[in-house]
């Protein structure tokens, strides 16, 4: 929405599109910008409730997955200043972040496209592997590992990579492994 553009804005110098909540479910000529504007790859943040899953998931669905990257605010409890009462789910959203969360957020993507940590990506075998995926506490051990990186409850193990691959690469994440499983 416009308060979290604003919050953006504040921040860093970029193209901020915002999508009026679910309002980007019926609004073809807003959709048909997003895709012509992503050309070069578009990041999406949205709050980390329901909502923004909603709405992170829709936008998946119109723009290439080559040019989409994915950030998640982490889940920090509040209410954002111009609001009366906390969201449903009690937690910050875009809009209620400090500077200093979107910067770091925003860091794999400063400069010259984006940069991927240690340029080795990891994949579904490795989460197999660490048990993050087919077992019956994998879910478990990936809200420990999303909570550790300050990324919000009930992410899919598939968004869980994505993040995992952009914001701390091979290396930290094999550390963070051993360091909460083993």
């Amino acid at each position: 929405g416009r308060y979290d553009k604003g919050t953006l804005q504040s921040i860093v110098n970029a193209h901020v599109y915002t999508t009026e909540g679910f309002g980007i479910f019926n609004n073809k000529e807003k959709q048909a910008l997003i895709r012509r504007m992503c050309k070069d790859g578009v990041i999406v943040m949205t709050d980390s409730d329901g909502g923004g899953r909603q709405i992170r998931g829709f936008l998946s669905s119109i723009i290439p997955k080559d040019k989409i990257y994915h950030i998640y605010i982490p889940e920090i409890e509040g209410k954002e200043k111009r609001k009366e009462h906390r969201s449903k789910a009690g937690v910050l959203g875009v809009e209620g972040m400090k500077s200093d969360v979107i910067l770091r957020l925003l860091a794999p993507f400063i400069g010259e496209g984006v940069q991927i940590k240690n340029g080795d990506l990891l994949t579904k075998v490795d989460f197999f592997r660490d048990k993050l995926t087919g077992y019956p506490n994998s879910s478990e051990r990936r809200e420990m590992l999303a909570k550790r990186l300050d990324l919000p409850s009930g992410m899919t193990p598939n968004a869980l990579l994505e993040a995992i691959n952009i914001l701390v690469g091979r290396e930290e994440y094999e550390r963070l492994i051993e360091e909460l499983f083993d």
